[in-house]
């Protein structure tokens, strides 16, 4: 089984580790401070989500009009490029008296950028890494993140009590000009992985194509909507206890750190595919405790437990990689980050208008309810058609329509 040090001593994955765990930072620090800035401004538990995850709804309009570009661009100008935009538009909404509707722009334009950005990092991590050590790969980068969103929501909620909103956002757009500084100092120069002029049609056309395959369908399904779900759940943590939503996005980054380090680094590959919906199911489920008000510890632990369940995403983009060709590689992942992140946008916009409506509390429970739905059904689905006939559609007839592997 590969480990950890073996990553680390080949070439560029340290810089391409750094990059990635800087913009996590970046993004931790500056969607708090946002947030909590949004908040303070209108009262609005739907504006303060929209504020922390309102960008990944840019990811859906990026996804059909931009992604082509993730395997037609150079990587290292690409990812120096997005970490810039981020830096400057995070600055920006640093500005006093900056409209919301200003605020939100920024916002929109930081999504259809990142869209690329995404592709990129995920299309360059397969070409560094050899593909017996992709999951560990992801794993180590899933880790980095967890930690570093640890830390960041840490540090978070003291640079608001020390610096106030605006300062925690600049903070922000510091640690996004660090990224950029990493691309252009620790990865060398590539080509694109793929020729070719970018353009919308172009990925209308392999989007088309990556979807067309009934298990990637799956595939993609399973890795978007019960998460983004749940994500929803999560933008919740500002309206529902102002004075601890660092705390409670603490303790989510340490239940999805200690899940990624158990699938990633210890889970034989014989249990990948009989685990992944079990994990799923877990994310959800200790959400529904949410209709009783628990207690503040008891929502921590409930909180923390239900993030072990993001591990079951490392077993789903396994399956992805396998399914896609290489040359697709930055588009497929890209595509995947795209929706995912749209998907938690749209649940973060929905969790917003049903607390508006209802309570923090009733809507995380509700959220809980359709992601478990949702897994049972994906998972419940039948792997070939009932009718006996032979399934003529292209691509991967050796591998199971079922996510995960279940047959």
């Amino acid at each position: 089984m590969p480990r950890y040090r073996d990553l680390f001593r080949t070439p560029e994955f340290t810089p391409l580790f750094l990059i990635g765990a800087a913009q996590v930072a970046a993004q931790t620090v500056s969607g708090l401070g946002l947030a909590t800035l949004v908040f303070r401004a209108t009262h609005s538990p739907l504006l303060a989500a929209l504020a922390m995850f309102g960008p990944a709804l840019a990811q859906l309009v990026g996804a059909t009009t931009l992604l082509s570009a993730a395997d037609r661009l150079p990587p290292r100008a690409a990812l120096a490029a997005v970490a810039l935009v981020f830096a400057a538009g995070t600055a920006a909404q640093a500005v006093p008296g900056l409209p919301v509707g200003a605020v939100f722009a920024i916002l929109f334009l930081q999504g259809l950028v990142g869209s690329v950005g995404g592709g990129v990092r995920y299309g360059l991590l397969t070409e560094i890494l050899p593909r017996e050590r992709h999951l560990i790969g992801r794993s180590v980068f899933n880790m980095a993140g967890g930690v570093c969103q640890i830390v960041g929501f840490a540090a978070g909620g003291v640079l608001l009590a020390v610096l106030a909103p605006r300062g925690t956002l600049l903070t922000g757009a510091a640690l996004y000009l660090a990224a950029a500084l990493l691309a252009r100092a620790g990865l060398s120069r590539r080509a694109p992985r793929t020729a070719g002029r970018a353009s919308p049609a172009e990925t209308w056309r392999t989007n088309a194509r990556l979807w067309s395959s009934r298990p990637r369908r799956l595939v993609y399904l399973a890795l978007w909507v019960p998460n983004g779900l749940v994500v929803g759940c999560e933008s919740l943590f500002v309206p529902y206890a102002p004075e601890r939503a660092g705390l409670l996005f603490a303790c989510a980054a340490v239940g999805m750190l200690a899940g990624d380090i158990a699938v990633g680094r210890f889970l034989p590959a014989r249990w990948r595919g009989r685990l992944a919906a079990p994990l799923q199911a877990l994310l959800a489920a200790p959400y529904l405790i949410f209709v009783l008000d628990p207690g503040p510890l008891l929502a921590l632990v409930a909180i923390t437990v239900s993030a072990v369940g993001y591990s079951a995403s490392l077993l789903h983009q396994e399956r992805l990689t396998a399914l896609v060709p290489d040359e697709l590689g930055g588009h497929a992942l890209g595509l995947h980050a795209s929706g995912m992140l749209a998907l938690q946008g749209l649940s973060a916009a929905l969790a917003g208008g049903l607390a508006q409506l209802t309570s923090p509390q009733t809507a995380m429970t509700l959220l809980a309810v359709c992601s478990l739905t949702v897994t049972v059904c994906l998972f419940g689905l039948p792997v070939r058609p009932r009718t006996g006939r032979r399934d003529t559609r292209a691509a991967d007839p050796a591998c199971p329509a079922v996510p995960g592997g279940r047959r």
